[in-house]
Order: structure tokens, then C-alpha cells, then sequence
């Protein structure tokens, strides 16, 4: 198995959490990206008995104004994959307050400022970055299941109106902030056939162990994802030499991670199909 170094974003949250160990498991190298330096010693327990090594580094990700900015993060980790596992977490004062992405809850009271520069900006400032980075060759990010301008052909009309009526106004501004990511992710990997974009979208994320999953095109889009098995499939994800860029819903179900990862990468699934920037 080949060494890798993964640049983690937003290395503090749960799943990003239970991912740093999936990877040093793997003899890979891991350099986590966190906000609060009171952290790094938690997260340094991470890397405790493990065959490989883990770096953490105290960023703002916030303060990433330019693709530039991005960039020089990326030339000082010199990683050759990267994951997206960071958002407005809804924590510090009233004008910092926004979406917990982690949890996907509603925020309520302000936060359109740190969501944007978090979920959109800082977000695509990385994916540029990292595209224009020739040894980075994965990009997964973390989004969830509703992140869509448009229907996916395969919902009902039904869900999909209940879903934008209802849940997705309550996001309004994570909803914008996301699609946009996402958008910019797509079409950037198409600069280099060599680069795999990965967007793994679950759904309402829970604390269960890892299980059996639904991956790909998923007949619903209200159900559970088990934190700890999107923190598994990305490392799937990762290990995989042949998956290339693709849209990936995810809920638990039924199929076993190993086998799920196998059939969608080698059947080519891609549930990008129905946006309207989707040749």
C-alpha cells in the first residue's frame, strides 16, 4: 500500500475525528487543520499506537481570503490528497454564531458572514488551490444529500418540493453556500483528467458505529448517516486507486461499505446527473 499525506480541514469535528485514525492506520500521513489551539492535544491522542503520523496545525480558515492563501497552506503540508470536513461550526459570539454542518441543524440567528467564508469561500479557495496543485490527485469533500440546484432525476417531484419548501429554507444560506462549493468543485476537476473529486453527501448525521450503507442513487433523501460511516467511506474513497471524480449520496442501509465503494467506482456511478451544469 502506497504512503499518503492527506491535508484534513477541519481536523476538530466528529468526523473528522473518526477519519484521522482510519487514515494513520494506513501508514499515511496526516495533517489536521484546526481553529482552537486548545485542541491540539486532543486531537494529538488521535495519532497515539499508530503506524502512521499526524500533524496538527492551528489555521484559520476563516482568514482564507484567496485561492493564494490556500495555496501557501497547501505548499507548507504538501499533501497529495485532500478532505473538506470543515463549516461554521456555531460556536463564540453572537456575529460568529451560524450553521452547524456537523450535526445538519438549522441555524437560526446571524452567521451569514462566517457561513459563506467557511462553506463557500475558504471552500473553493482549496478546491482551486488544490487543483492547481499537480501532487494532489483526490479532493473529497463532505456535503450532504440535498446539496442540488436541481432535482435528481431518480427523487419524486414530491420529495424534492418538500424538500426545498421545508428543509432546505431553513438552510437558506448553508444551502447556498454548499451548492456553490460543490458547483466549483465539479467544474475545476475538470481541468485534470488525473484529478479525482469526490463529493460524499450523506444525510442527518448520527453517532452509531460504522454499518451497512446506501451509496449512490438513493431512492429518498430523508433518512440517517452514521458519522463514523461517512468517516469510513472516505477513507474507502481514498484507498481506492481507480475512483474518479463522482457525486456520491449516502445513507445507511444495507450493503457493506467495502462492497458499496467497489460497485460505485467500478460502475462509474455519478450522481452529479439532472444539475444544470452537468454536460
Amino acid at each position: 500500500m502506497a504512503a499518503h499525506h492527506v491535508l484534513l480541514l477541519g481536523g476538530s469535528g466528529k468526523v473528522a475525528q473518526l477519519l484521522t485514525p482510519m487514515l494513520l492506520q494506513r501508514s499515511w500521513t496526516v495533517t489536521s487543520i484546526i481553529r482552537n489551539p486548545d485542541q491540539i492535544a486532543g486531537l494529538q491522542k488521535l495519532g497515539e499506537n499508530q503506524s502512521g503520523k499526524l500533524n496538527v496545525l492551528v489555521r484559520s480558515l476563516e482568514e482564507v481570503k484567496s485561492d493564494g492563501q490556500a495555496q501557501s497552506i497547501i505548499d507548507e503540508v504538501k499533501p497529495d490528497y485532500v478532505v473538506w470536513s470543515a463549516g461554521a461550526g456555531g460556536k463564540g459570539a453572537p456575529e460568529r454564531v451560524g450553521y452547524r454542518r456537523s450535526s445538519i441543524a438549522l441555524y437560526l440567528h446571524g452567521g451569514r458572514g462566517l457561513t459563506w467564508a467557511i462553506d463557500r469561500d475558504a471552500a473553493c479557495h482549496f478546491i482551486r488551490a488544490s487543483v492547481a496543485t499537480p501532487s494532489i490527485t483526490k479532493f473529497v469533500m463532505i456535503s450532504f444529500i440535498t446539496s442540488r440546484l436541481e432535482k435528481a432525476p431518480w427523487w419524486t417531484d414530491e420529495a424534492w418540493k418538500e424538500e426545498k419548501e421545508i428543509r432546505l429554507k431553513k438552510l437558506e444560506r448553508y444551502y447556498q453556500a454548499k451548492v456553490a462549493a460543490d458547483q466549483v468543485l465539479y467544474e475545476e476537476s475538470k481541468k485534470r483528467p488525473d484529478f479525482a473529486a469526490i463529493c460524499l453527501r450523506p444525510a442527518l448525521l448520527t453517532l452509531e458505529p460504522v454499518g451497512k450503507v446506501t451509496l449512490g442513487r438513493t431512492a429518498v433523501t430523508n433518512g440517517t448517516s452514521s458519522r463514523a460511516s461517512v468517516a469510513y467511506l472516505t477513507a474507502l474513497l481514498l484507498d481506492n486507486p481507480n475512483v474518479k471524480t463522482c457525486w456520491l449520496d449516502m445513507l445507511d442501509g444495507d450493503e457493506d461499505p467495502e462492497a458499496a465503494v467497489k460497485r460505485c467506482v467500478d460502475e462509474g456511478v455519478d450522481c452529479i446527473e439532472g444539475e444544470p451544469y452537468y454536460p
